[in-house]
């Protein structure tokens, strides 16, 4: 084995420019697919990150009447729960509403919330100082969508449990800044005593945000969602994210690896007499098979080494500063931070060194087989087969 990568390495270095430009082009697919992997994975992370911090907590106990994609259930979609059954919940309520801010209509979403709660890390503690009748918190989008910064008062009308229209006004007490925006788009963050005095739905709640401690009970008309059921669909767009990905590194890698194919082609069609020479010399057919395997998956060795040269300066750069996300993505829908700071863990970094090395040992392979149909006469002459 020490002969046949002596040799395979002589082969290599002696090919001199075609050499390099196949271990270039299978160097760049390597850092291309750990690059667009790692920067999946850093979103990932984010994205589960702020969504459980901002929303999602430690799981939902909701209202069996509640779907968050259904706004037709909201009206009806509010309980009491029992105060021994609320240890370790933060209690929600929401309600559908109407701003009328600068002489426009818009609907929104208010939500009643805990002024005290430390589940989440929404800024209500603002609604504790603020001076206000009814303060309210809002974040950056729907302050830039109604045109509203803090302190300015806006009109707000509701309906309380009966379905009566009443209106007062309201007071932006504070602006939060955050990566998810279905805590942000469309939505007002009040007191939830105040909501109660407002709806008359005194200890009511649409649902219930757990912490920590929080261990999940089965409860008549309530339904418990995991981090996990909460993350499903964030979990499924990364997943189709990294399918329609690999479809461009494949395709690299493809080409790569048909660099490397033809190369070895070239090699059995124009060495015939070097592979008769050593097999007149004793080496068997495998071992000169091998050889030529050996030289071909060397070509990923080569890579390997020549990807990390300048594939981890831009990885731990990428790292430090993150990658700037343009500002129509934070309109998607889902938890988009403005940078995404990648995430290259060794699993990664080893699974694609590994799947390289095997690809290209494999192509390698592929042409040297003829090798073993070769008569040794024939090829010490240079004549095929």
């Amino acid at each position: 084995m020490k002969l046949a990568f002596q040799l395979a390495y002589k082969n290599l270095m002696g090919a001199g420019l075609r050499t390099w430009l196949n271990v270039g082009i299978l160097s760049f697919a390597f850092v291309i697919i750990i690059f667009y992997n790692g920067m999946i994975d850093g979103w990932n992370e984010q994205s589960k990150r702020d969504s459980i911090a901002w929303e999602y907590g430690y799981g939902e106990l909701r209202n069996d009447k509640y779907n968050p994609l259904d706004p037709f259930t909201i009206q009806d979609a509010h309980g009491v729960l029992p105060k021994e059954k609320s240890k370790d919940l933060t209690p929600i309520l929401i309600r559908q509403a109407t701003i009328y801010p600068h002489g426009r209509m818009m609907p929104i979403t208010i939500k009643g919330i805990d002024t005290g709660q430390k589940t989440l890390q929404l800024p209500t503690q603002k609604l504790e100082l603020s001076n206000a009748e009814i303060p309210v918190l809002i974040g950056t989008r729907m302050a830039a969508s109604a045109n509203l910064k803090e302190g300015d008062k806006v009109l707000l009308r509701w309906r309380d449990k009966n379905g009566t229209f009443d209106a007062t006004n309201i007071t932006v007490a504070g602006i939060f800044d955050t990566n998810v925006p279905t805590v942000d788009n469309g939505q007002f963050w009040i007191s939830i005593d105040k909501l109660w005095e407002m709806t008359e739905l005194t200890g009511n709640a649409t649902l219930f945000i757990a912490n920590q401690n929080f261990t999940p009970l089965k409860l008549n008309g309530w339904n418990f969602k995991t981090q996990m059921n909460l993350l499903k669909d964030l979990n499924d767009i990364i997943a189709m994210k990294k399918i329609s990905g690999s479809i461009m590194y494949l395709l690299l890698l493809s080409i790569a690896l048909l660099a490397i194919f033809d190369t070895q082609v070239l090699s059995v069609f124009r060495r015939q007499r070097e592979i008769g020479t050593y097999i007149a010399l004793g080496m068997t057919r495998r071992q000169v098979v091998g050889l030529f395997t050996v030289e071909g998956s060397m070509y990923s060795i080569l890579a390997t080494i020549v990807g990390c040269i300048y594939g981890i300066p831009i990885f731990v750069f990428m790292t430090k500063t993150g990658i700037g996300m343009p500002s129509a993505s934070q309109e998607m829908g889902i938890a988009v931070a403005e940078r995404i700071f990648p995430v290259y863990g060794a699993g990664l970094i080893f699974g694609t060194m590994v799947l390289v090395v095997a690809s290209a040992t494999l192509v390698s392979f592929l042409p040297a087989r003829k090798i073993a149909k070769m008569n040794p006469v024939d090829a010490l002459k240079g004549k095929l087969q």
